[in-house]
């Protein structure tokens, strides 16, 4: 596998300590807190890891922000076992505090009724540039102190549809969509569809939330602005591989009480295969002059 692949599957695969006990590293993605990808992921791999059955459902809170220099530790506690669901609650704990903790269902395929909206029209994901291409093309907006960081490689390759630059936002639609997937095929001796939805799970934290940032005119790279995930819910309708490129079209409904709600939605193939929703932090706060 790509080495980007590699570290991202090593990252979502973790040590399982004791029964029901289990520990994942940290990686720095996004700055000085633990990126909530990571957790999201971590957790619902850990939950995977206590049944044989995939996931449907998982809803969660962020309750502090992560430490990228120490591994967390996953404690799932087994609420149910039942016929048709599994339920499974995750606390992700670091320092001696929980930090996250998460609800996750699981349910063994059903054939049933079967219904989705429309996939959205927008270009295909050959007529996108990949956003590797479009950080380039910004590069001089870029302070030099964190050039290095803004421009090194994701673990993941994204073209978005409608890109924006980060440093020179400007009022627009509240909603947002990019192509995603894996950098390479995942390796068949890891293959396994607990690792893809916790893939997909790690995918989604990404630029949800400041889908309601939009239409202010403001991105995450705003002074002005304190940003932070407060909770995420994620559905998974249908199989999916994350190594084949998914659209993650993404609209925000409101912003108040300096909190903002956003909802997306992953296609491939034509098919609905996962919904998020997540509300995120968005405070404004005063800069201080000199």
């Amino acid at each position: 596998m790509n080495a980007l692949t590699q570290e991202l599957v090593e990252l979502l695969s973790l040590e399982k300590l004791e029964e029901n006990i289990y520990r994942g590293i940290s990686r720095n993605l996004v700055g000085k807190r633990v990126f909530g990808g990571q957790v999201l992921g971590q957790a619902l791999r850990a939950a995977s890891y206590t049944t044989d059955r995939p996931a449907h459902s998982l809803h969660a809170y962020f309750l502090y922000g992560g430490d990228i220099n120490a591994p967390i530790i996953y404690e799932v506690e087994r609420l149910r076992d039942g016929k048709s669901f599994v339920s499974r609650q995750v606390k992700a704990i670091q320092h001696g505090r929980t930090i996250f903790t998460a609800m996750i269902s699981f349910a063994a395929h059903e054939e049933g009724l079967n219904y989705q909206i429309n996939e959205p029209d927008y270009p295909t994901v050959d007529q996108l540039k990949a956003e590797a291409e479009l950080k380039k093309m910004m590069v001089e907006f870029v302070p030099e102190n964190v050039r290095a960081s803004f421009m090194r490689d994701r673990h993941v390759e994204i073209r978005p549809v409608n890109p924006s630059n980060p440093y020179q936002p400007q009022p627009e639609a509240p909603s947002y969509a990019h192509y995603i997937r894996t950098h390479d095929q995942i390796a068949a001796e890891v293959d396994d569809i607990s690792l893809h939805q916790a893939i997909a799970a790690f995918y989604s934290d990404f630029t949800l939330m400041t889908t309601a940032l939009r239409p202010h005119g403001l991105s995450y790279l705003s002074p002005s602005l304190q940003c932070a995930s407060i909770d995420h819910a994620m559905y998974f309708h249908k199989p999916f591989r994350v190594d084949d490129w998914m659209l993650y079209d993404m609209d925000a409904t409101v912003s108040a009480n300096s909190r903002g709600l956003n909802f997306g939605r992953m296609w491939q193939n034509g098919e609905l295969v996962c919904s998020t929703t997540q509300e995120g932090l968005i405070r404004l706060r005063e800069i201080e002059t000199q």
